[in-house]
């Protein structure tokens, strides 16, 4: 049995991560904690998830996972970069699905998992990473006829934008043409851009109201335009895909993986 740790438990995420671990027969909760100071410590983390006494304590300390085989952790740039140093100290794999992160961050990331074994992704869900492969092998055969571009929707208290997932997409579009994602994207389009440029990737970001979470990726050619979409009903996709992820870390002991790897795409 996976023994996990869970990082801002009492968040929406950390709730459903919570849910999703007592559903599992192969990993269950050891630890939960949240910021240092945070008035739910000392609950029953089952007790605060809506899923019973599952006889955990919401701990204000990282040090409360020393003894837990993988963390997850949906939290914030920083609190993850925290998490990483400690959890690369002591040994403990993670698995981390916060979006937002700079660049030295992905970088201290792929330094830890020379000594530890992560799984990043910037979305979970089983559908989404589905849907990477499928973006990569369109943009490799339509080629660079065809313009892409990608709009995603999220709730409007998301802070970063455009999401990591719309990235990963941008990438995976990018991989299938053979390019770099950094001299062909687009952030949006303001006032007289000119004629669009052959290569181009445009990337839109759209905040409104509870939206979990929307991506669409546009081919549009001559005559023709095609459309592949991904939308988020509930946020168990992501605690689901999380814990499979944890699962998967149980038999490695260093190496940097995605979703795409969980899978075996």
């Amino acid at each position: 049995m996976v023994k996990v740790a869970v990082a801002g438990c009492a968040g929406r995420m950390g709730q459903r991560i919570l849910w999703a671990l007592s559903e599992s027969t192969q990993a269950k909760v050891c630890a939960a904690f949240e910021i240092k100071g945070h008035p739910l410590a000392g609950r029953d983390c089952g007790m605060v998830a809506g899923i019973g006494e599952n006889g955990v304590r919401i701990t204000d300390s990282v040090e409360s996972i020393l003894g837990a085989d993988v963390l997850i952790d949906f939290t914030s740039p920083d609190s993850t970069e925290a998490n990483i140093r400690f959890c690369e100290k002591n040994g403990i794999r993670m698995v981390v699905a916060t979006t937002g992160l700079t660049a030295a961050q992905k970088e201290l990331i792929t330094g830890a998992s020379k000594k530890m074994a992560i799984v990043f992704a910037p979305n979970m869900g089983v559908g989404i990473n589905v849907l990477l492969s499928v973006v990569k092998k369109i943009a490799s055969v339509l080629g660079e006829t065809y313009d892409i571009e990608i709009v995603e929707a999220h709730h409007n208290k998301k802070k970063d934008a455009p999401s990591g997932t719309a990235l990963r997409l941008a990438e995976a579009a990018a991989a299938g043409l053979d390019i770099s994602l950094a001299d062909h994207a687009v952030y949006g389009r303001q006032g007289l851009v000119g004629a669009r440029k052959k290569k181009e990737i445009g990337i839109h970001a759209v905040r409104g109201g509870d939206i979990i979470g929307e991506h669409t990726v546009i081919f549009a050619g001559p005559g023709e335009k095609i459309e592949v979409s991904h939308s988020v009903i509930t946020r168990d996709v992501f605690a689901k895909g999380a814990v499979r992820a944890a699962e998967f870390l149980s038999a490695k002991q260093s190496g940097l993986y995605t979703m795409q790897d969980v899978l075996g795409l």
